[in-house]
């Protein structure tokens, strides 16, 4: 399981001047958009996101460590209004994200999002690494785990000795995809229990504002499993919790239908009457139809479990809905939580600059600031109600 945390910790990233930008109308065209979208108006502190059922997580991702990529993106996901900024536990990432956050907020200064940081028990495929010896690749392989890689992860140089370089790590987030295509099966992955994990926090817990436990649909299991971790947490939780569902870990960048099994597993549990206390927020394919995907089965910004579809019911498992639970003060989803799709459609951004400035700040270059900005207020504002017209 993997265990992430907010905390109220305050920290002074250091931006590297003033903003330089070289087109200043550009700039202001950025602004005009998030000012006519709502973002300022709409915006409200991350805890009442959750309630109101319109919370926004972006996922950097639990071992994405490319700082550059990691900056841009809360950037212009911040100024896209998210409420929280979810990262690796290394202090370069966490850095990287609290830069992008300010720069941000230089440009248009706004509520300021929580800044998530995630820690693992070893058993959490989103902490894992590929890993493989490019000298062990033959020559001639078509080198297939190159194009299915959706972070750019796997570079292969040709000699005419061998192959080297392999996978870049610090891009890389474990999602798993180069493992089967491998036509030599030479990709393995590299990968403490949540008790341990937990009590190994000590007094750190009374400054966290947020806990999120990653929950995997593990069938009937699955709420014995939140159970038994929410007894572990319960003694020391100060603060609010919440359970990332993960219905198809790291998905969602790969098409529509990848969303099915995260809404599925959403109405499985704000269904479930013996769940343990905590927001429930979508993870694991999520995408651009998550939240129609959330609309047709009723559990979009919802309190009320009776407006859950009866043609959906099925996914119920035939229980019959309560009528009452003490769950109800509050949104039954508490929110989405992007990662894959969103680090997908702001990152072909991010590359085309790279392509022309090589590791820029994405705010020197406000033409690519203004297409990384509509295409991340098009994904946040479905959950936000945006008033967006581009």
């Amino acid at each position: 399981m993997a265990l992430s945390f907010c905390c109220y910790a305050s920290l002074n990233p250091q931006l590297h001047g003033k903003l330089s930008h070289g087109n200043s109308k550009n700039l202001q065209k950025v602004k005009e958009v998030l000012k006519t979208s709502g973002v300022l108006s709409i915006a409200t502190s991350p805890h009442e996101s959750l309630q109101n059922g319109n919370w926004v997580k972006l996922i950097c991702g639990a071992s994405f460590e490319d700082v550059v990529d990691v900056r841009n993106l809360s950037l212009v996901y911040t100024l896209a209004g998210v409420d929280c900024v979810d990262c690796a536990a290394y202090a370069s990432v966490v850095s990287a994200v609290n830069e992008g956050i300010e720069a941000a907020r230089e440009i248009l200064h706004f509520r300021r999002p929580w800044v998530m940081i995630s820690v693992n028990d070893d058993e959490d495929l989103h902490f894992r690494k590929a890993e493989f010896d490019p000298h062990d690749c033959p020559l001639n392989c078509s080198r297939p785990c190159e194009n299915v890689c959706p972070a750019d992860a796997i570079l292969l140089d040709g000699t005419p000795d061998a192959l080297k370089r392999g996978v870049l790590t610090e891009r890389c987030y474990g999602c798993g995809r180069c493992f089967p295509v491998c036509p030599y099966d030479k990709i393995s992955g590299q990968t403490v229990l949540f008790d341990k994990l937990w009590n190994g926090l000590g007094d750190s817990v009374t400054n966290l504002r947020l806990v999120a436990v990653s929950s995997p649909n593990s069938g009937d299991s699955t709420i014995s499993s939140m159970n038994t971790m929410y007894s572990i947490m319960e003694a020391n939780l100060r603060c609010f919790n919440l359970w990332q569902l993960d219905g198809r870990p790291m998905s969602g960048d790969i098409g529509r239908g990848a969303t099915r099994e995260s809404i599925a597993f959403a109405v499985q549990l704000a269904g479930a009457e013996d769940k343990p206390r905590g927001f429930l927020q979508l993870a694991g394919g999520t995408n651009a139809q998550t939240v129609d995907g959330l609309r047709k089965v009723g559990l979009f910004k919802t309190t009320n479990m009776m407006s859950i579809t009866f043609t959906h019911s099925q996914h119920l498992k035939g229980r019959s809905l309560p009528l009452t639970s003490p769950h109800l003060s509050h949104a039954l989803i508490g929110g989405v939580a992007y990662g894959g799709y969103a680090r997908k459609i702001v990152g072909r951004v991010l590359s085309s600059m790279q392509s022309e400035h090589g590791h820029a700040h994405i705010e020197d270059h406000p033409e690519h600031l203004l297409n990384a900005v509509v295409q991340a207020l098009a994904l946040v504002g479905g959950v936000k109600s945006y008033r967006i017209s581009l």
